[in-house]
């Protein structure tokens, strides 16, 4: 197979192009850990700068090969090193899979054992576009709770961030059998958050550029996060296109927060074909350094005037001593509660007036 353009000036072509989008300082970082485990679909967004995150499972896999005669029982160990760089929108990443694979080839009763690195990349990952940016475009309805927790076809509009990178095979690795030490992977991520609940996220990545099999890859995940937000669920569906090995998998399981920066996760996943089948179990572990700090900002930049303007010299004074003796959060528009949403829609009907939108 020819290439016009050398590995190594694409690689350089790769990364000047991540740097030179224009990048916006609004910040990805969040109070809780945002993991990729479980399953294979990365997330669009970054984890926000100086946080420093690990993202460890072990897995157990029985493969069987109808035409070639084959039964393996494949132990893998995987780690992912996550670490925002420079600004909010800019990610560094490292992915590894170590796996030691049993083969027997059922004809013959021969056996041999294959042990190296399955996965083994390094990468950037920039977001171009945030649908949640810009805070006027997303403000809750202060009348209607339903308002708030239904789907809208603007939830549809993605984040998006692409991602650039290079595989390594070091050594004789009996999974890429001649394939080049170094070879580019790209990737553009996408991720929707349909309601407040469910969440949207897909993949598509052209891997191993330059080498014999290059390979297109796809990954759709949605996953749902229940009433108690601690626990979510997750369903996967993985494409691979390749000369080398092409197959369809589907993926399900279930995340468990232990903390701010805690995780736990397991998931079960099988595959559509029988050259090879494939049946497989996970489990793994997310933990975060936060390092983070928000950026001060000098007062002249506040725009004060666009918050309310001044701060007049008597605001502080009390106002109608005794009229206001609650606990302090009286004056704070949070906007009706469910059960008041009910009342007020119950005493409208009462009036045989208009209905409140509900």
């Amino acid at each position: 197979m020819e290439y016009n353009v050398s590995k190594k000036r694409l690689m350089k072509i790769l990364i000047f192009g991540i740097f030179a989008i224009p990048w916006a300082a609004f910040s990805q970082y969040t109070d809780v850990i945002n993991s990729n485990r479980p399953g294979q679909s990365v997330s669009a967004y970054a984890i926000g700068t100086n946080v420093l995150q690990a993202e460890f499972g072990i897995a157990y896999e029985q493969q069987d090969h109808s035409k070639l005669a084959t039964e393996s029982n494949i132990f893998g160990a995987d780690l992912s090193l996550r670490y925002g760089l420079f600004f909010e929108t800019l990610e560094l990443n490292y992915e590894g899979t170590f796996d030691n694979q049993n083969k027997t080839y059922t004809n013959t009763g021969v056996e041999i054992t294959n042990t190296d690195f399955s996965r083994n990349r390094i990468g950037l990952k920039y977001l171009v576009y945030d649908p949640f940016k810009n805070p006027e475009n997303n403000k809750p309805n202060l009348y209607s709770w339903k308002a708030n927790h239904r789907f809208r076809l603007k939830n549809l509009i993605p984040a998006i961030s692409v991602y650039a990178g290079a595989n390594f095979v070091l050594g004789d690795n009996p999974f890429y059998s001649g394939d080049p030490t170094v070879s580019p992977r790209v990737m553009v991520a996408t991720q929707s958050r349909l309601t407040p609940r469910f969440v949207l996220i897909s993949n598509i990545a052209y891997d191993r550029l330059g080498t014999d099999f290059p390979e297109w890859n796809y990954s759709v995940s949605l996953s749902h996060a229940f009433r108690d937000p601690k626990w979510s669920v997750f369903v996967e569906n993985q494409g691979i296109k390749s000369d080398r090995y092409s197959d369809v998998l589907l993926r399900g399981g279930v995340a468990h927060l232990l903390g701010e920066n805690m995780q736990v996760d397991m998931h079960l996943g099988a595959s559509f074909k029988n050259t090879p089948s494939r049946i497989f179990a996970a489990m793994g572990f997310s933990y975060r350094i936060d390092m983070h700090k928000d950026k001060m900002k000098a007062i002249e930049d506040q725009k004060a005037g666009e918050n309310g303007g001044p701060i007049n010299k008597n605001a502080m004074k009390k106002k109608n001593k005794g009229k206001n003796k609650g606990s302090g959060a009286e004056d704070i528009d949070l906007g009706p509660s469910k059960k008041q949403l009910r009342k007020l829609k119950k005493k409208e009907k009462n009036r045989d007036d208009s209905e409140i939108d509900f």
